[in-house]
């Protein structure tokens, strides 16, 4: 068993169930989350039996490193093999003021969002809770981090392969062991989970643990939505926002929703799409972050013009939504927003439409 795939509510009752005192996970989780330790032989305040058993049971496996990509702007891609043999990808995009690493959550992704160049590699499977976990170790050290005073990881956003929602019982324990004082220790506001609008699961995650959360929405109506994130045909605009109204009613704190908006020339970046998205938000707590599409190859969009890009933003900011343009990073090495790709090597190419997603 991996123990990266235990939050520390499994770890104890793991313990218990082989008959260890609950508090020895909790020792486990600081060597392996705060001290940066992957070595059983070097927890020095567990007793020699208890390592050897350990050693017997459990591992503390990393995946294997494929490839690694440095882009000229500082961000770092990594290709790394899962056990099964399929291969995903972790971002990390090193800024000023903060360190982000962006995670994958499953192989592949079944979502089928027409700009989004994993989208259109389809769905292998999901990834269990060691394995996405284990890209946050991986690249802590990979970075040299000194991971009890070191923050040169400040945010995990999970904006990498696949969709996190649709995979929340493996995504609920590792947002866990990330905010975990004994774990990765950030707080909820430097985690964030981005979905393309599964509203049951954003219900649930508002209840289970809050963290950021951030929505792909890219169209102002249903129906151009529909067209270009498919997901909206079951849950159209109407419910996802009336979800997002319940993620942040009642809440004392000044966070916003991130709603994405991927601006596609010709699309969805027109003069009458911005006005009608001012419409769309009036009122609510949000931030529309807009994203300068990343091409891909045999893509039929076209990133829009910047002088677009601008005037978009600029008829937002007039309607008092607060807009940003988010900065391209990555995009020489194909670590840019929607061009994750990974290895998926499914037999059968896995859309939306094939994927039975429920509330478990």
């Amino acid at each position: 068993m991996n123990l990266f795939g235990l939050d520390r509510a499994g770890l104890r009752a793991e313990f218990e169930r082989r008959g260890e005192k609950p508090f020895r996970a909790d020792q486990i989780m600081h060597w392996i989350y705060r001290r940066g330790v992957d070595d059983f032989a070097a927890m020095t305040n567990i007793g020699k039996d208890l390592r050897a058993r350990l050693s017997e049971h459990f591992e503390i496996r990393l995946p294997e490193l494929v490839a690694e990509q440095l882009s000229k702007d500082g961000t770092r891609k990594w290709v790394l093999r899962l056990p099964q043999g399929q291969a995903i990808e972790t971002v990390y995009i090193p800024e000023d003021d903060r360190g982000t690493l962006c995670i994958s959550s499953q192989v592949g992704c079944a979502m089928d969002c027409t700009f989004c160049s994993t989208a259109q590699q389809g769905f292998s499977r999901n990834m269990n809770t060691a394995e996405i976990i284990a890209q946050v170790w991986f690249a802590a050290k990979t970075l040299g981090c000194n991971f009890q005073t070191d923050r040169k990881i400040s945010n995990v956003v999970f904006m990498g392969m696949g969709e996190p929602l649709a995979n929340y019982n493996a995504v609920l324990p590792a947002i866990n062991i990330l905010l975990d004082e004994s774990g990765f220790g950030l707080s909820k506001r430097r985690v964030t989970v981005s979905t393309s609008g599964l509203v049951p699961f954003m219900d649930r995650l508002r209840g289970d643990v809050d963290t950021a959360l951030a929505v792909s929405l890219h169209a102002p109506n249903d129906a151009l939505r529909s067209q270009i994130v498919p997901i909206n045909r079951k849950y159209p605009i109407s419910e996802l926002l009336a979800a997002c109204r319940r993620y942040t009613d009642g809440k004392d704190r000044k966070a916003h929703i991130i709603y994405e908006y991927v601006m596609l020339d010709g699309v969805n970046d027109q003069p009458e799409h911005a006005r009608e998205l001012a419409r769309l938000l009036g009122g609510m707590p949000a931030k529309v972050n807009l994203i300068p599409f990343n091409p891909f190859p045999n893509t039929e969009f076209r990133r829009s013009p910047e002088p677009r890009i601008r005037a978009f933003a600029e008829i937002l900011r007039s309607k008092r939504v607060l807009t940003m343009i988010r900065k391209t990073r990555g995009d020489d090495i194909d670590a840019a927003c929607g061009q994750l790709v990974g290895r998926v090597e499914s037999r059968q190419k896995q859309r939306l439409r094939d994927i039975p997603i429920k509330v478990a």
